[in-house]
């Protein structure tokens, strides 16, 4: 399990997956969102503007991202 700090009180789901490297690119990310590929804390999550805020975890492509 990764960790990714957030500046912020929040980031978007979409940001987080690029910035941790978890998605190549912002363009990857959308289509990994929106196809129903990423889970946040066990749900599926397709809306990629979701709210991360610390203590959320990230499941995507066989890894796990923890929001703090």
């Amino acid at each position: 399990m990764e960790s990714f700090k957030i500046k912020d009180e929040y980031i978007k789901l979409g940001q987080a997956l690029k910035a941790s490297g978890l998605a190549e690119s912002g363009v990857d990310a959308k289509y990994a969102v929106q196809d129903g590929f990423v889970k946040v804390n066990g749900q599926v999550e397709t809306q990629r503007g979701k709210k991360l805020v610390p203590g959320d975890l990230v499941e995507y492509n066989g890894n796990t991202l923890k929001i703090e």
